[in-house]
């Protein structure tokens, strides 16, 4: 049987063995919760305190900041409702891109029909924002500017920084979903000048279902969940004490190893496009050249972009597991891509991307293999017609 080979980590990282072990104990024999007055609650909020203390670190933030949730997507949420309500719809403009998550994207136009304004900033052909685009935007009323960390379809670095400079300069606060850039890129909340932040355990090589978002001391937020007042009163519910001790190891890991992955795999996602520049002609990147997550590749290849769902169910069938971009949004992988399109894709070749997404475990070995498939099922691929290029 042919040996199965990941390469799908963004949209999900698998949990590392000292993650899993970590939790084991609170799977099983240790249990409480973490509101309760006796030994076994106060067992359990220790064990998340540690948690929380083990995110901060990695973000630079303090512990009082992190408030956990059960996604990203919902950390997201939290982030937007909570200024958007915070406020009120009538004082509330809110600025973000136009190659955000659904998350971020479908809560804005929840928000719209409650009587927020948006406006979405254009991107380039390589999917950065442009910080001037940003500053024309602003207005008087700009609540919150929300702009990923990195893309999680083509793997393109937005300028956080700046943006979040801008931002501050005409009153408004700075949010960035940072769940995929989180395991691969340095983020400091404190010297990026980053007000709100978004995570996901599962991004992180620990578990799903756990999420944080970090909210800078002294801002506020109308709560996401109403109940017993856990996180602050922003979140309500029993923490789920074995996830979180997934998240807090997740992070710490990340912390001490994040030096070594990066440059690893920077090298590997290096080495898959040069000798596809040789064995795959009609092969292109998409997105920045250098700009881009370490191990996180957005390939197209020119004339046969029709044909993405068929080259992603032959490598499968070779056994690699790659996709067509945000497994968010796998449902309408036949359908064009937003943010490619949002790139200036025409909308045959939005829909015949593949994305590669390397990650901790990811061996020189698969790479090999990868690199000896993917040739072979491109070339079985047909190339757009005449006809199809005309829309007849």
């Amino acid at each position: 049987m042919t040996e199965r080979v990941y390469f799908d980590n963004a949209a999900t990282t698998s949990l590392d063995p000292r993650v899993a072990e970590a939790m084991r104990p609170w799977l099983g024999e240790e249990f409480g919760n973490p509101s309760s007055l006796h030994s076994f609650g106060h067992r359990a909020r220790e064990i998340v305190d540690r948690a929380r203390g083990q995110l901060a670190a990695l973000l630079g933030a303090r512990s009082d900041e992190i408030v956990f949730t059960a996604s990203g997507t919902e950390a997201d949420n939290l982030a937007l409702t909570g200024v958007a309500e915070a406020h009120g719809a009538g004082d509330c403009h809110i600025v973000t891109s136009s190659i955000e998550h659904p998350a971020v994207l479908e809560t804005c136009r929840y928000l719209e029909r409650r009587g927020v304004e948006v406006s979405y900033l254009p991107v380039d052909s390589e999917g950065i924002v442009d910080p001037g685009a940003l500053a024309g935007a602003m207005r008087p009323t700009t609540r919150l500017v929300s702009v990923m960390a990195a893309n999680n379809v083509v793997g393109t670095v937005q300028p956080i920084a700046e943006l979040a400079r801008i931002a501050h300069e005409h009153g408004a606060l700075f949010h960035t979903d940072a769940v995929q850039a989180l395991s691969k890129l340095p983020i400091d909340v404190q010297a990026q000048e980053i007000d709100l932040l978004s995570l996901s355990a599962h991004k992180l090589y620990g578990p799903q279902g756990v999420g944080a978002l970090y909210v800078r001391r002294g801002i506020e937020l109308a709560e996401l969940i109403h109940g017993g007042g856990q996180e602050r009163g922003l979140r309500s519910g029993t923490e789920n004490v074995a996830g979180l001790i997934g998240l807090g190891e997740a992070a710490e890991l990340v912390q001490a190893e994040m030096r070594e992955d990066a440059p690893r795999l920077v090298g590997l996602s290096d080495r898959i496009i040069e000798t596809l520049g040789e064995r795959i002609p009609n092969a292109y990147l998409i997105g920045h050249r250098y700009r881009r997550l370490p191990g996180h590749l957005c390939l197209g290849f020119r004339g046969q972009e029709n044909e993405g769902i068929t080259l992603l169910l032959e490598l499968d069938e070779a056994g690699i597991a790659a996709s067509s971009g945000s497994a968010c949004s796998a449902q309408h992988a036949a359908e064009s891509s937003y943010v490619l399109t949002s790139m200036g894709f025409d909308p045959i070749r939005a829909r015949g991307s593949l994305r590669v997404t390397l990650g901790r475990f990811t061996t020189e070995a698969e790479v090999d293999r990868f690199l000896e498939v993917l040739p072979q099922a491109v070339a079985s691929l047909r190339p757009i017609t005449s006809h199809v290029l005309l829309g007849a």
